[in-house]
């Protein structure tokens, strides 16, 4: 069996925009300076592009097989189990490196500050 025309096209979109995603990830790695904010660019990005590799797959199992094929979604549920506490370990992970080695933490998000949300009414 071979793929229409439409659901090639459809599959290569696909996957160029989730390839396209990871170089901006890559370059995120790159250009970014601190280790918590090179955090981010994979993370977002990367979560991204495998949701569109998880749909390209989907697109072209169920063309392949001419019935929905869903059994790739277990690859993205496994994701979206184990990346955020990967990046909540690793976070841990540098700042204890940082508190051993005597750096300077990185500052609050707010500035220091309460932020709107955090402040009660008198």
């Amino acid at each position: 069996m071979t793929l229409p025309f439409f659901g090639e096209v459809v599959v290569a979109v696909l996957l160029l925009v989730s390839g396209g995603l990871v170089l901006t990830a890559a370059l995120g790695l790159w250009r970014l300076s601190d280790f918590f904010a090179r955090m981010h660019a994979p993370a977002l990005a990367g979560t991204l592009a495998a949701w569109l590799v998880t749909l390209a797959s989907i697109v072209h199992f169920s063309l392949l097989e001419e019935r929905l094929s869903l059994h790739v979604l277990v690859i993205n549920a496994l994701l979206a189990i184990s990346a955020p506490v990967t990046t909540v370990l690793l976070a841990r992970a540098a700042l204890f490196r940082r508190r051993q080695a005597g750096d300077p933490l990185p500052p609050p998000l707010g500035g220091g500050e309460e932020s709107p949300a955090e402040r009660r009414p008198a």
